[in-house]
């Protein structure tokens, strides 16, 4: 009676414990084909982005992963433009975050610390967020003002 009931047990276990373990691994999208190009008084720089656009996207993010090239990003591409809340509950890594109004210009850049739950919210609407690994708004000389283009990214 003792092992059914473990046997059983183990079968309940083991597709849970499978499901856990998939919510833990990163989320990697598709890097778009064309490079985001940044406007920097330096010169135009180009970042490859992952392009989050659903909600359920929207909500994984960068969570769980604890590497990326320092060329790439994750651009979230929302409905409508307000002001945004992110959090970096479950994030390993440390991240610049640049708020981008529906015009394409940097409006905000703030950091990202690890695992944070603290909100990071600008007070500037934006249509667009994107995540940069830590360092890289510094590195590549982005700016508040900067002109953000990308067929996703509509100009005004």
């Amino acid at each position: 009676m003792h092992k059914r009931l473990l046997a059983a047990l183990a079968i309940l276990l083991v597709p849970f414990l499978a499901v856990v373990a998939r919510a833990q691994e990163p989320m990697l999208l598709p890097v778009h084909p064309v490079p985001l190009v940044i406007e920097t008084t330096a010169g135009e720089r180009q970042v490859f982005i992952e392009v989050a656009v659903q909600p359920a996207e929207h909500a994984r993010g960068l969570m769980f992963r604890t590497e990326m090239p320092d060329n790439r990003g994750m651009l979230f591409v929302f409905d409508q433009p307000t002001v945004r809340a992110f959090w970096m509950k479950n994030t390993p890594m440390p991240l610049d975050l640049l708020f981008i109004g529906e015009d394409g210009k940097v409006r905000s850049i703030q950091s990202g610390e690890p695992y944070s739950e603290a909100s990071i919210a600008p007070p500037v609407t934006s249509l667009y967020v994107l995540e940069l690994r830590a360092g890289t708004s510094a590195r590549l000389g982005i700016e508040v003002g900067n002109q953000l283009r990308h067929p996703l990214i509509a100009r005004q």
